[in-house]
């Protein structure tokens, strides 16, 4: 009988899980600004205590963060609008240049006596889709800002809520356990979408620099793009890859190319393995596996968005199971150890 209990309740735990992921898919258009405005706000929480504690009234704290805010974005705004632009008029001219290169190297190929079905892999790796295909995942993420002004209005109430909310934590909790499970649960999503954003800040000036010295069109557009997709776990910093050296490909020809792609590598294996390790310590707590599995899943339930806040959504679906003993063992599966006090 305890047995059947314990299937039963497994099963009914699995189809509100289902019903819940179903739900969330089929209001993602909701529930996406609302999640991007509480990364913002998250980003803008370590900023807004620095002032709250040299004693600048709450109300100013706010109202030089929203400044700052709108300065950031009202700057990035233009140079990705303008870049953006320029690569979207040169986009023709890359097509064409890009299967250039692709027939020229089919050439060279053949004369080295390597024959490859040409019209099979042309169709693969058709010039005007690749072309195509970077410029729609550019563009994706000027969808996703279109509700930059509701993404905004929201940041601003969580940021208000946010200096009354440890007081209300600490009314409703009836003891200390759970006020302290909400700070470290609220602490460790915190430092790591602050380091995170500094890390990947870091990447996008190095990667923007680097591609400015050797020449790459549209140095700065590519950083942004290294510096957002630097968010996204394992394959994105491969995926902001591509586009500049595929551009380099068209611009300079295979030389320069590789000078590029061993860029890419060196910053992506110094800021990679050396800093963020050292920055952000030991880590999230999170298998490599669960961090790949997260970034398909939450890519599948949000698109893009998904894919950018995987971690962070991961990390929060962890520590709510690390609360409850019926359910730690889901969120040591997730880990990368074992505690130590298991027996």
């Amino acid at each position: 009988m305890p047995r059947e209990s314990n299937i039963s309740r497994f099963m009914i735990s699995f189809a509100s899980f289902v019903v819940i992921i179903a739900g969330l898919k089929i209001a993602s258009s909701l529930i996406i600004p609302f999640l991007l405005a509480l990364f913002f706000a998250i980003i803008c929480l370590p900023f807004f205590h620095f002032l709250i504690r040299k004693r600048i009234p709450p109300w100013l704290s706010l109202i030089a963060i929203f400044i700052l805010i709108i300065l950031i974005i009202g700057v990035i705004g233009v140079l990705i609008g303008s870049s953006f632009q320029g690569f979207s008029e040169n986009l023709p001219a890359y097509q064409a240049k890009l299967g250039r290169v692709i027939n020229a190297s089919f050439a060279q190929l053949k004369a080295w006596g390597v024959t490859l079905p040409e019209k099979k892999l042309l169709k693969i790796f058709d010039p005007g889709t690749i072309m195509n295909y970077v410029s729609a995942s550019l563009k994706s993420f000027g969808n996703v800002m279109s509700n930059g002004f509701l993404i905004f209005l929201l940041v601003v109430f969580i940021l208000i809520e946010a200096a009354a909310f440890s007081k209300k934590l600490s009314f409703i909790a009836k003891n200390a356990a759970t006020t302290s499970y909400f700070e470290t649960f609220f602490q460790n999503v915190t430092r790591y979408i602050a380091l995170k954003t500094i890390i990947s800040f870091l990447t996008g000036v190095f990667v923007s620099i680097m591609l400015g010295v050797l020449g790459v069109d549209f140095a700065l557009l590519w950083g942004v793009a290294a510096f957002l997709l630097n968010y996204i776990p394992n394959i994105g910093s491969l995926i902001a890859a591509i586009p500049p050296i595929l551009l380099a490909l068209i611009q300079f020809g295979v030389g320069k190319t590789i000078i590029v792609a061993v860029g890419y590598l060196v910053v992506n294996v110094v800021v990679g393995s050396i800093i963020e390790p050292k920055v952000m310590g030991k880590g999230l707590g999170l298998s490599t596996l669960i961090v790949f599995i997260s970034l398909v899943f939450w890519g599948w339930v949000f698109g893009p968005v998904g894919m950018f806040l995987s971690v962070p959504l991961t990390m929060v679906v962890k520590i709510a199971l690390d609360s409850q003993e019926d359910t730690r063992w889901i969120a040591i599966m997730l880990g990368n150890s074992v505690p130590d006090d298991l027996p």
